[in-house]
């Protein structure tokens, strides 16, 4: 009887305790998200494309941070000051920042952030033997022999060399993410797969090309952050796939548009599928990216039609934008009807730049003036794109040809079209710029004739756009600086280096559960402030 008794009392003990643990797996928030692009590094310094931004945004901090209407905000440096000539930046540092616990720190598990970090991270980008693709953001803007002090462990400064008003906010790249020194000597070539931050998640584990899991810093700085428990981000490079996924309710979050399920999720006028809308919620906001097709300047000969502005003007008056984006991408994007900086900066202004709508009867009268009415002698001309722009250029094709034009169209991979474009091959082609930090001088850099291509793939020159943009990086007086901004633009119209398509937006998709994910113009995908409402109500 008594071995009977103590039998039962064992089994109901063993059922509790997995009654415990299954709660306290239950309460475990893991926000499940897609990246469709495998990361290929985790190292701040090679924080060069998208799919390795989010991930180092979770990891790490840098100085400063911007939030979601683009304003710069502490995040190590608690506050700053800059002098009037604009030429030194003096940063006080918050004294409650630690680094992730890691076997990198001998003596102590962690330890506090300090100038000297900052120092050394910034020094790092301009190593030559890291050779990182964000020293562009340092060089030419510091000197190079001695640009950073550290004047006390709580006090940084960096001086300029000129006058560069956009370089507070350049500050917010994960380029400029503080690391320790510890961890890039401890870990040598594998720091890029054992990151050390201080941001809101730390590195748990990386099974390259299928999943990154990041866990809750308990110990981060800024109260009450982050929200979730932890962070899985899967690699399924089919977007039609993650859509599936998230369908099921297997993950919480997947971004982009493919032709092969749009139609299926967001209705023509750019809402979310009614059949859709109790599962998944769709988040569109304006992303700082400007759609173009570009025109060579100085490719070929004199003769070669794209060098006259007429021919380049007509190109853009005979596009309907409208009915382009409503065709191709459900209006997932705005008519970029305002030259080339797109809607979401400060300095944006319909009314101070406006720029193309489509007029078929003034391309007609543009290509007459030009010595081919109706198309009559115009050479056919190449447009160079990838297959996943070719639906968009095919549409534009259509368009002119009804004009007179005569369109062919070649496809590339997307590094070798980028190759060419570098090398001046090509005369007219599909591409893009994504702003880098948050001011319009980060789009006008692309026609700064000083500038190589990249980013100048156009080999725009143009003495007066060059003054107004020199004039700019001096300014800082905001309503002045956004009128100059604004001059470059109506000149860019005017000269029409470039046919205008489309200023972007976000296209993100989420499960209906998930709360507190940001709208940017930069596409940043913050992961501090998300959270579940299944989960909270678990709680």
């Amino acid at each position: 009887m008594l071995f009977r008794f103590y039998l039962i009392y064992i089994l109901l003990s063993f059922f509790a305790a997995c009654q415990s643990s299954q709660k306290n797996d239950d309460i475990r928030t893991v926000f499940h998200y897609n990246q469709h692009k495998n990361i290929t590094s985790l190292d701040p310094a090679f924080a060069r494309a998208q799919n390795n931004i989010w991930a180092i945004d979770h990891l790490y901090n840098g100085l400063v941070q911007l939030d979601d209407s683009l304003n710069v905000r502490p995040a190590i440096a608690s506050s700053w000051r800059v002098s009037p000539d604009g030429l030194t930046y003096t940063f006080a540092l918050r004294k409650d920042v630690f680094f992730h616990k890691d076997p990198c720190f001998k003596s102590q598990e962690s330890r506090i952030v300090t100038a000297n970090d900052i120092k050394y991270s910034f020094n790092r980008l301009l190593d030559k033997k890291v050779n990182a693709p964000g020293s562009w953001v340092f060089k030419g803007k510091v000197n190079e022999e001695n640009p950073f002090t550290v004047l006390a462990p709580d006090t940084f400064q960096i001086k300029l060399i000129r006058p560069f008003r956009p370089f507070l906010g350049m500050l917010s790249m994960q380029y400029c993410s503080v690391v320790p020194r510890e961890a890039v000597e401890y870990y040598g070539r594998d720091f890029r797969s054992h990151p050390v931050g201080t941001g809101p998640f730390k590195f748990k584990r990386w099974i390259e090309n299928q999943s990154l899991f990041l866990a809750k810093n308990d110990n981060y700085f800024e109260p009450g952050l982050p929200k979730v428990d932890g962070i899985r981000i899967s690699f399924m490079g089919d977007r039609k796939t993650a859509y599936l996924e998230l369908s099921r309710g297997k993950i919480d979050f997947f971004s982009g548009l493919e032709s092969s399920y749009i139609n299926e999720l967001i209705t023509k006028d750019g809402v979310i599928h009614p059949a859709k809308a109790d599962k998944i919620q769709f988040i569109k906001s304006p992303y700082l990216n400007s759609e173009y097709l570009g025109i060579n300047l100085s490719f070929g000969e004199d003769d070669n039609s794209l060098k006259m502005k007429k021919i380049r003007q007509a190109l853009n008056y005979g596009i309907d934008r409208a009915l382009m984006l409503k065709t191709l991408r459900n209006n997932v994007g705005v008519p970029a009807n305002s030259g080339f900086t797109p809607i979401g900066l400060p300095s944006f202004s319909a009314e101070a730049a406006p720029g193309y709508r489509y007029n078929p009867d003034q391309a007609r009268e543009l290509l007459r003036a030009a010595g081919f009415p109706n198309g009559e002698g115009l050479p056919e001309i190449t447009l160079h794109t990838t297959a996943d722009y070719e639906d968009l250029c095919t549409f534009a094709a259509k368009q002119w040809e009804n004009l007179g034009f005569k369109i062919k169209i070649e496809l590339a991979e997307s590094a070798t079209l980028r190759q060419m474009m570098t090398k001046g091959q090509v005369a007219f082609f599909r591409a893009s710029w994504i702003m880098d930090y948050p001011d319009a001088e980060s789009f006008f850099t692309v026609f700064y004739s000083k500038n190589p291509a990249p980013p100048n793939y156009t080999r725009f020159k143009n003495v007066e756009f060059d003054r107004l943009y020199e004039a700019a990086l001096k300014e800082n007086d905001d309503a002045i600086r956004y009128g100059l901004y604004q001059k470059m633009d109506r000149l860019l119209i005017e000269e029409a280096p470039v046919v205008f398509l489309f200023y972007d937006q976000t296209a993100l998709f989420a499960a209906k559960p998930v709360h507190g994910l940001s709208r940017n113009a930069i596409n940043l995908l913050k992961t501090k402030n998300i959270y579940k409402e299944k989960d909270l109500a678990k709680d």
